[in-house]
């Protein structure tokens, strides 16, 4: 809907923000009252179809106004550089230079919505005072409306699309004014015209018919690149928006078929663009005709845009989850769609791995069909590799008897996802109403089932080389660390978050004889598949040096011989532990390996030290030495690699002396929970760089056992 007044308070409101703040335009998220999704209610000083990508916005999305009301804080973006760097799916979408502010708009968890205000390029790099106070103070003006009225619901359907508020109105001229501008118009070289915001023609001078080829009644309400086949290039139609957004004077060259070269300087102010064509200086040589009539009209730089808003969003996704959470959580939303599935075709049928918005029973009703077998939507697409498109229940119960009643969507676009002519899943996005799809609409659905084919391929892939480093890992990991008299013990061990979840560091524990166990811990330079066979081969060296009952420093000599024939190019360091069991004395030898600490019966702690060695892998001949000490009943041993205390920019003396501090602080818990407690801070959403291995070995009284 164009062409709002501002009679309505909130429009008046959005009015009065502009002017205040010196935007020049700007919009109105509402908060859906039934969905996680903000809705544009109004906007002003731009046309409508530059924000269709973000008419809704799902509360979880990474762009401006989500953020704002999801953090209930200002976001600003001074310029395209700072957009680039801060949002830069957005900035992909707008490569326009301008500046940015979106602000909570009431209380609560989202409040009511967000305020989107833009302004021209060459803003300051930061909001003034004053400006900031009047965003803050119409934000305030802005929720007492919203208050009392009811929050909207469901996806904005036409009728109910953005409300454009009219620009002010031009000065008052008389007729005798009005004909002398014309006049001073058509005297000027070359030709003039002037768009509106929307980019109609308002005005076309006769020099301009005359350079443009056509009347100037037939040019008056229409767009250039309707008009004019020879401007339909997206790259025209770029320079326009960019006029209006940027609010910049633009210019481009474009050629009248066969060979007249025309240059167009548009200049944009907040009613629309004045433009001035003149004959190019340059002759670029004859150009080919375009069709007289192309069967697909030509994708459009909004089209274009969009299709890169969402290809942006793809690139974010990760694993499998990843790509159904966003299409569920944001796509979904952008088309105003009630219901998704998502299959993946797998050992030739359909398999769903992605669902919001249908009842079980039509869920069920299609798992696992044969992809030469079933009759459904899913199947037909990905057989003929083209979409399908149904408007309404009549073309829906034609062409699929029951499937409205099994599904109660009235509507759907069904998207094949192939990759390289192999069919890779199949996306469907439904409404509970009919809902007709524009040639437009169809070009970017189908746009955007091509991305995300590649991001469902490549998302499927990822998750296989997941699945392998795990299972890798969890073998070459002990399975379970054995019971051993007077001690409680416990092993943790976390990947990188960083690449493939495998790595080098390892943990053990070894039962020597009755009265004797080895507790050793590592770290293999690396985190991929090599570091984790060198992990294996040294771990099972430590083990058969061990079990052949030589000393500490022996035992990793001896590894470090064998380590280094094998010159993998890889080195470890280790730090290998004696217990007798009986005495309680530990012998300790360490090859470049962080100290151990020890928390004592009174729970204070002492970072050991254990003297020197070089790392293992590096000098066949490097020797190693022991030191002994008694661990007393109720003490606790600690031994971990260094992505537990390493942090960059801090000295890592410091970092261990941190840990001594957790762990001196932590109360008289059982080594299972007391593990957790110093893993705590190094949950799965931490961007964790290196692997974390940890083993504790906590020395038990005389009487009960200390819970674990």
């Amino acid at each position: 809907m164009t062409g709002g007044t501002g009679a309505d308070p909130v429009d008046r409101a959005l009015l009065g923000a502009l002017r205040k703040t010196g935007a020049s335009a700007g919009g109105l998220y509402e908060l859906a009252d039934d969905e996680p999704v903000l809705q544009l209610t109004v906007m002003s000083g731009i046309p409508a179809p530059f924000l269709e990508p973000w008419s809704r916005v799902a509360l979880a999305a990474p762009i401006p106004v989500a953020v704002a009301a999801r953090e209930r804080r200002l976001v600003w973006a001074g310029g395209q550089q700072q957009l680039a760097r801060d949002f830069p799916r957005t900035a992909v979408a707008v490569p326009y230079d301008f500046a940015l502010a979106a602000a909570p708009v009431g209380d609560g968890a989202a409040g009511r919505g967000a305020l989107l205000l833009m302004w021209p390029a060459g803003h300051a790099t930061q909001l003034s005072a004053d400006e900031y106070e009047a965003v803050e103070a119409s934000c305030r003006r802005l929720a007492t409306l919203l208050d009392a009225r009811p929050r909207p619901r469901g996806p904005t359907a036409p009728a109910g699309a953005p409300r454009v508020l009219s620009p002010p109105p031009p000065r008052t001229v008389s007729p005798r004014e009005a004909l002398a501008a014309v006049d001073y118009l058509e005297r000027l070289p070359g030709g003039c015209c002037a768009l509106d915001l929307d980019g109609r023609f308002t005005l076309v001078t006769t020099g301009a018919a005359e350079l443009l080829g056509g009347s100037d009644t037939r040019l008056i309400g229409s767009r250039p690149w309707d008009a004019l086949p020879w401007l339909r290039d997206p790259a025209f139609e770029d320079r326009y928006r960019a006029a209006v957004i940027s609010r910049r004077a633009m210019s481009f060259t474009a050629c009248r078929p066969p060979d007249r070269w025309l240059t167009f300087r548009l200049f944009p102010d907040a009613r629309g663009l004045s433009v001035w064509i003149s004959p190019s200086d340059k002759d670029y040589g004859p150009v080919a005709p375009p069709p007289a009539q192309a069967e697909v009209p030509p994708a459009r730089a909004g089209q274009i845009y969009h299709v890169l808003h969402l290809a942006a969003a793809l690139t974010e996704a990760v694993g499998v989850r990843d790509v159904v959470d966003l299409i569920a959580g944001q796509i979904v939303p952008a088309f105003g769609a009630q219901g998704m599935i998502m299959y993946a075709a797998e050992a030739g049928r359909l398999h769903t791995i992605g669902h919001r918005g249908y009842p079980p029973e039509a869920i069920d009703a299609f798992e696992g069909v044969a992809l030469d077998a079933a009759h459904s939507p899913a199947v037909h697409a990905l057989a003929t590799g083209e979409p399908s498109f149904f408007s309404s229940p009549e073309e829906i119960e034609r062409d699929y008897p029951g499937l409205l009643r099994l599904t109660g969507k009235a509507s759907r676009a069904v998207l094949p996802l192939v990759v390289s002519g192999r069919p890779v899943g199949c996306c469907i996005l439904s409404y509970t109403r009919p809902r007709t799809f524009s040639p437009q609409e169809r070009q970017v659905l189908t746009s955007l089932a091509g991305l995300i084919a590649q991001a469902l391929d490549r998302a499927r892939l990822y998750d296989t080389k997941q699945q392998l480093a795990h299972d890798l890992q969890a073998g070459l990991l002990p399975h379970g660390l054995p019971a051993v008299p007077g001690f409680a013990v416990a092993g943790r061990y976390l990947p990188s978050t960083r690449g493939m979840e495998i790595g080098g560091d390892f943990y053990d524990l070894i039962r020597l004889d009755e009265g004797h166990i080895a507790a050793v811990i590592g770290d293999v330079q690396g985190h991929n598949a090599a570091a984790a066979a060198f992990m294996g081969q040294a771990r099972t060296a430590v083990r058969a040096y061990a079990a052949a009952g030589v000393s500490p420093g022996e035992v990793l000599a001896r590894t470090n011989r064998l380590l280094t024939d094998l010159d993998p190019e890889l080195f470890t360091s280790c730090l290998y532990v004696h217990i007798d069991l009986r005495t309680r004395r530990a012998c300790l030898a360490g090859a470049g390996h962080p100290p151990p600490i020890l928390r004592h019966p009174d729970r204070h702690t002492s970072v050991l030290h254990v003297p020197p060695g070089l790392l293992l892998g590096i000098d066949p001949d490097a020797r190693y030495s022991a030191t002994e000490i008694t661990l007393p009943s109720r003490s606790v041993l600690a031994l971990y690699t260094d992505g537990l205390v390493e942090t960059p920019g801090v000295d890592p003396e410091r970092s261990v002396a941190e840990l001594a501090g957790r762990l001196n602080d932590a109360p008289p818990l059982g080594p299972e929970r007391l593990a957790d407690v110093l893993l705590e801070n190094q949950d799965a959403d931490t961007d964790r760089q290196d692997d974390v291995a940890l083993l504790l070995l906590s020395a038990l009284p005389a009487g009960p056992a200390i819970p674990v």
